[in-house]
């Protein structure tokens, strides 16, 4: 099963009711065929998005597809998400969310750096150990998970 995006009256209709619910729309993403399709919607917000609102999210998707035809007359899952820490910081919102976490960026160069966020921008990423990456020189960055914060 291949991942490829629905058609745009879907990405369209999905956009229009997150933005009514406060949420941005990070990706949508349609697999398999037939009626065992799977719509996944992954959503982020400030301040993250707790379980709760990812229920009453898929609630609310839910009654506006099955309004509209856009996902045509064959069955499908619909499945709403979180970001979560394992989809890589593309947009400078994804940056500003993420202050204080620890990130593992790679740049265009190779070079490995890992530090915490201290503060970013369009232009920039800055870390608490006063390490400055310029956006265009990442090729790759993801938040590392922590079980434990460590002492700042």
């Amino acid at each position: 099963m291949a991942d490829h995006l629905p058609p745009p009256p879907v990405t369209d209709l999905v956009d229009h009711c997150l933005s009514g619910l406060g949420l941005d729309l990070e990706a949508v993403e349609l697999r398999g065929t037939g009626p065992r399709r799977l719509l996944r919607v992954v959503i982020d917000r400030d301040g993250g998005v707790p379980l709760d609102v990812i229920t009453e999210t898929s609630r609310e998707l839910s009654k506006e597809l099955d309004r509209s035809e856009v996902m045509g007359v064959l069955g499908y899952t619909l499945e709403v998400t979180s970001r979560g820490v394992d989809r890589p910081l593309t947009r400078t919102r994804h940056w500003t969310r993420n202050v204080g976490r620890l990130v593992v960026i790679t740049t265009i160069a190779g070079e490995r750096i890992r530090g915490r966020i201290a503060a970013s921008s369009a232009e920039r990423v800055d870390l608490d150990d006063g390490t400055e990456v310029r956006i265009a020189d990442i090729n790759s960055a993801f938040i590392e998970p922590e079980l434990k914060k460590e002492n700042r």
